[in-house]
C-alpha cells in the first residue's frame, strides 16, 4: 500500500501531469463560466484527447475539469442570473439578489471557499469509503451484481430531474441502444440494419459527444435568446470602478473564512448530504444542491432570507454540489456503476484503456496506483481552484460576454473532429449527429439525459448477468437465494412499488378522514 502511494505521488507531481491538471482547470473554468454549457459537455469534448494521454493524466484531466466547471457555473449565476450549470439553479435568486445589493464579490467568494471545502470533504469520503466498500464487493456474485445494476438504473430513473415517468422513458431508450450489435451472451447481431459498424454496438464516445455536446449547440442555437437580447441582460453586470485585482482580495475572501468557521456544523451537514446523494446513481450535484438548500432553509433561524439574498443558502448549496462530485466516484470505481453522467463517461474511458472498474481495481498494484492518483487529483484540483477561481471571478464579466455566434461553431467543430478522430470513421460522426438530435428532442420534452447514459453503460452488463444467473438456475427464486442478493432484490422491488402504492394509500386515507 505504501509503495503504491509513493508511486502515485511521484506520478501526480510530474510536470506532464501537473500541466494537464492546470490546463484542464482553465478549460473547466472557461466552460463553466459560459451560460448554457455544462460540465458533462466539456468532459464529452475532452474524451478524444484522452487517447493521447496516459491513464493517470486522462483521469486527472476529467477530475479537475469537473471540479472547476461546477464552481465556475456560479459566475453567470451571480452576475446575470443565468445558471452556468444545473447545480447552480438552486441558489440563483439568492446569488443574484446579493449582486443587486453590490455584494457579488462576497457571494462569489462564499461560493469559491465553500466549494473548495465541500470538494475536499468529498475527496476524503472517497478515500475512506471506497476501499471499505470494495472489501464488501469482493463477496458479490452475479446475483448481487444483477440487483446492483437494477438498483443503479432504477435510481437513475427515479431521482432524475422531472417526472419519474419521463425518467423511466429515458432509461428505456438507453437500454434499447444497449441491445444493438453482438452481446457477450448472444452470437447473432441485433438491430444493426445492415451496418457492419454496429456489430460491436453503438460507439459510446460519439454517443456521449452527441447527447451532451451537439445537443447543447442545438439548444443554444434554436431556443436561446439572441446575442442582442442577451447583451441587454448582461448590461446589468456590475461595473468595476477599481481595476486593481489585489484590492479585490478582501471583498472576495475577507469575511468568508470566519463565516465558514461559524457555520462549520451546517457546512458539515451539507457536505455529508452532497457525498451521500453523489453515491446514488443518476442523482448528481444538481439534486444534491437542491436537497441541501431545502434542508438549510428548514434548519435556518432566518428562513425568510432564503431566495432574497442569503449567503448561508449559497454556502450550504455549493458545499453539497462539490462534495457530490467525489461521492459519485465511489460506485463508479468500486462497482462499475456510474454515480452521474460524468462518471459514466469516465467508465467508458477506463474500459477504453483496458481498465475494468470494480473491487479488483483495489487489488491490482498497477491499477491501485491509478486509484491513489485519483485521490490526490481531487485534493490538488480543489486547492488549485482557490487561486484560479479568484482569477475567474475577476474576469467573469468578460467570459459571460462571449457571443454565442462565436462559441457555438467552435463547439460544433470539436464535436465533429472528436467523433471522427476516435476510429477515423465517418459513421461515428453520423452516430454523433443522430444522438445530438435525439438529445435535443428529449430536452425539449424535459426528458432527462442521465438515465439514457446509464442505460447505455449498464444495459449490456445487466443483460449478461441476467443470462448468467438463468444459466445457473432457471428459478426466479435463485435471485434471492443469498442474504445480500435477497436484501438488494427486495429493496429494488420496493423502490418500484412504493411510488405506485403511496398515491393509492393517500387517496384511501383522505376518504377515511
Amino acid at each position: 500500500m505504501e509503495s503504491t502511494f509513493i508511486t502515485a505521488l511521484q506520478n501526480i507531481v510530474s510536470p506532464e501531469v501537473l500541466l494537464v491538471i492546470f490546463l484542464s482547470a482553465v478549460y473547466g473554468l472557461f466552460v463553466g463560466s459560459i451560460p448554457g454549457l455544462t460540465a458533462t459537455m466539456a468532459v464529452a469534448l475532452l474524451i478524444p484527447l484522452t487517447f493521447y494521454l496516459d491513464n493517470l493524466s486522462a483521469i486527472a484531466a476529467i477530475v479537475t475539469l469537473e471540479a472547476c466547471s461546477i464552481f465556475a457555473g456560479d459566475i453567470p449565476t451571480t452576475l446575470v442570473r443565468i445558471p452556468g450549470t444545473p447545480s447552480s439553479a438552486a441558489y440563483t435568486d439568492d446569488a443574484y439578489s446579493l449582486t443587486r445589493r453590490g455584494l457579488h464579490e462576497t457571494s462569489l467568494g462564499v461560493s469559491l471557499v465553500f466549494s473548495v471545502a465541500g470538494g475536499l470533504f468529498g475527496a476524503f469520503v472517497l478515500i475512506l469509503a471506497a476501499p471499505q466498500l470494495a472489501k464488501i464487493a469482493f463477496e458479490f456474485t452475479t446475483y448481487e451484481y444483477f440487483w446492483l445494476y437494477v438498483l443503479g438504473l432504477s435510481c437513475a430513473a427515479i431521482v432524475s430531474t422531472g417526472s419519474r415517468l419521463k425518467g423511466a422513458l429515458a432509461l428505456m431508450i438507453g437500454l434499447m441502444f444497449a441491445t444493438v450489435g453482438l452481446s457477450e451472451v448472444h452470437s447473432v447481431p441485433r438491430f444493426t440494419f445492415g451496418f457492419d459498424e454496429l456489430f460491436t454496438g453503438i460507439n459510446f464516445i460519439p454517443a456521449m459527444i452527441g447527447l451532451f455536446g451537439l445537443s447543447e449547440v442545438f439548444r443554444n442555437t434554436l431556443t436561446s435568446k439572441t446575442d442582442e437580447e442577451t447583451e441587454k441582460l448582461k448590461s446589468a453586470l456590475p461595473v468595476e470602478k477599481d481595476k486593481s485585482w489585489f484590492k479585490h482580495l478582501k471583498p472576495v475572501f475577507g469575511g468568508v473564512l470566519p463565516q465558514l468557521w461559524k457555520r462549520k456544523f451546517s457546512w458539515f451537514r451539507s457536505s455529508c448530504i452532497g457525498s451521500t446523494i453523489g453515491m446514488i446513481p443518476g442523482a448528481g450535484a444538481d439534486i444534491a444542491a437542491w436537497i441541501s438548500y431545502a434542508v438549510s432553509k428548514k434548519c435556518s433561524k432566518t428562513p425568510e432570507e432564503y431566495g432574497k439574498g442569503s449567503l448561508d443558502a449559497v454556502g450550504d448549496a455549493t458545499s453539497a454540489n462539490n462534495s457530490a462530485l467525489a461521492g459519485a466516484w465511489i460506485p463508479a470505481l468500486v462497482l462499475g456503476i456510474p454515480g452521474d453522467s460524468v462518471t459514466a463517461i469516465v467508465i467508458g474511458v477506463l474500459l477504453m484503456k483496458n481498465i475494468t472498474p470494480g473491487p479488483g481495481i483495489f487489488e491490482n498494484p498497477d491499477q491501485l496506483v491509478l486509484v491513489h492518483g485519483i485521490y490526490m487529483t481531487f485534493i490538488i484540483a480543489n486547492l488549485l481552484l482557490i487561486p484560479l477561481g479568484f482569477l475567474a471571478i475577476r474576469s467573469g464579466a468578460q467570459l459571460v460576454r462571449i457571443p454565442r455566434r462565436i462559441l457555438m461553431p467552435l463547439i460544433l467543430m470539436f464535436c465533429v473532429v472528436g467523433s471522427y478522430s476516435i476510429n477515423g470513421s465517418y459513421f461515428d460522426v453520423w452516430v454523433m449527429l443522430g444522438m445530438g438530435i435525439l438529445g435535443f428532442i428529449l430536452e425539449v420534452f424535459a426528458i432527462p439525459l442521465g438515465p439514457v447514459v446509464l442505460g447505455i453503460i449498464l444495459g449490456g452488463q445487466l443483460e449478461q448477468s441476467f443470462v448468467q444467473n438463468l444459466s445457473k438456475d432457471d428459478s426466479i427464486l435463485s435471485f434471492f437465494n443469498r442474504p445480500i442478493s435477497a436484501a438488494l432484490g427486495i429493496f429494488c422491488i420496493a423502490l418500484w412499488l412504493v411510488p405506485l402504492i403511496m398515491p393509492l394509500l393517500r387517496k384511501k386515507w383522505r376518504r377515511l378522514n
